[in-house]
């Protein structure tokens, strides 16, 4: 049975006990007469993040949180939400799992923060999963496409953010699949869900056996040339990488050195291409050609209405910061979370932001679908592929939406929706 066929009773049974757990610890809404809202007063709202600042994963990541302050700033500016300033604390974790659990302790237990918003990295955030229930602090808009956040039956207040990495691993082979048909197809992921949900996604739309030679790396070796060397020795001509950018980079930088030629298919956590063109540096032109993916907008198309606002907040809230794909991302995540505070009412309690989550209906800069909904806690549901051609990275073809099981890779037609006018969502 689909893991999702059964969930209904059993999440309502746990937000039930999420909720009352939240009510008998004081967790009342400002002027309810109860105690405070940890992080909420008449004047502000307190999230916190954890973030890879500095270490393997801080090439690109280390400007999402940010940019998602440099949007509360801007919100701030025009009034806030609900009355409230939002204050954004970014705690450094270096993509240690170690440190990640420490930082989020002290932001739930010192920095009493309303929520954990945008924490990222799959193998950093699972560790803190159990502690943030337990402290029954919302878990939104994860940094990350793992699986684990799409649970509602055990993590009723986690919610993901990223198309899950089976289905974009779907995606992906999907498009080997018409386009590279006969190529011997090879596979490198990080060690960890990241890398074994996106294999799982590629295996369910090739083959089981349709991948010839499977890799992983390990973010603490920064050497791969085993693995490229690997994937030259047996003659790969596609290669799938689930690779953050720093490793992205070094593993196509090593297929250069060692003379390997492959058509490089790479999820979109590793495929921005100013972050990789800045790590590769004069050996940038090897990215020609590279095909990744994303489901927000194009960080070079000043055309859309969405670059437009966010170049603005960057200027104006960011310092003018180089403008990229994860910049585009930190405001997106922004967007959302004022939108889900404006749904959960102006008498702010977690529960009631978890219920906003759940009741979903939200719409902002993404391309395709979010899916949040009683049983479905994951976030965008699709992406859409793009390529590197003459130094630019662009979309081509249609946007896709697919599940995580071997229902089929469909194509979306419905159009994005433009932002409001003063780049502020309003209550619905």
């Amino acid at each position: 049975m689909h893991r999702k066929a059964h969930r209904g009773l059993a999440i309502a049974s746990t937000i039930a006990l999420l909720v009352t757990a939240a009510g008998c610890s004081g967790d009342d809404g400002p002027g309810s007469g109860g105690a405070a809202v940890p992080g909420v007063t008449d004047t502000e709202i307190v999230v916190g993040t954890h973030m890879p600042l500095t270490g393997p994963a801080s090439a690109g990541y280390s400007k999402i949180a940010p940019a998602t302050k440099a949007y509360f700033d801007y919100v701030n500016a025009n009034g806030g939400v609900h009355g409230r300033k939002i204050t954004y604390k970014i705690m450094d974790d270096g993509y240690n799992p170690a440190n990640t659990q420490q930082v989020v302790r002290q932001l739930v237990l010192q920095d009493k923060v309303f929520a954990v918003l945008n924490g990222l990295g799959t193998p950093t955030h699972t560790g803190v999963l159990d502690f943030l229930k337990s402290n029954r602090v919302p878990d939104l808009f994860v940094a990350s496409g793992s699986r684990s956040w799409d649970q509602p039956d055990k993590y009723p207040g986690t919610f993901g953010f990223n198309p899950d990495y089976t289905v974009e691993g779907k995606i992906l082979a999907n498009y080997a699949k018409a386009n590279l048909a006969g190529q011997k197809v090879c596979f490198l992921g990080q060690d960890d869900d990241f890398g074994r949900d996106s294999l799982a996604g590629v295996e369910i739309v090739l083959g089981p056996g349709a991948v010839a030679v499977k890799q992983t790396y390990v973010t603490s070796n920064t050497n791969v040339a085993p693995q490229i060397g690997a994937f030259k020795a047996a003659g790969c001509k596609v290669v799938v990488l689930a690779t953050v950018p720093g490793f992205t980079a070094l593993s196509i930088g090593t297929a250069a050195r060692l003379g390997f030629k492959a058509q490089w298919l790479v999820s979109n956590v590793g495929a921005d291409h100013p972050t990789l063109a800045k790590q590769l540096g004069a050996a940038a032109p090897i990215l020609e050609g590279m095909v990744g993916t994303n489901y927000l907008p194009m960080q070079n198309d000043t055309a859309n209405p969405w670059i437009q606002l966010f170049t603005r907040i960057n200027k104006e809230h960011n310092g003018d910061a180089p403008f990229d794909g994860n910049t585009v991302y930190g405001m997106s995540v922004g967007y959302l979370f004022v939108q889900t505070l404006l749904a959960a009412g102006k008498d702010l309690t977690r529960e009631k932001v978890l219920q906003a989550v759940q009741k979903g209906g939200f719409q902002g800069p993404g391309l395709v679908p979010l899916r949040f909904s009683a049983t479905d806690h994951s976030g965008y549901g699709g992406q859409r592929l793009s390529r590197v051609s003459g130094g630019v990275q662009s979309y081509f073809g249609p946007a896709y939406e697919t599940d995580e099981a071997d229902g089929p890779v469909k194509e979306y037609t419905a159009a994005p929706a433009a932002p409001p006018a003063n780049g502020v969502p309003t209550v619905s």
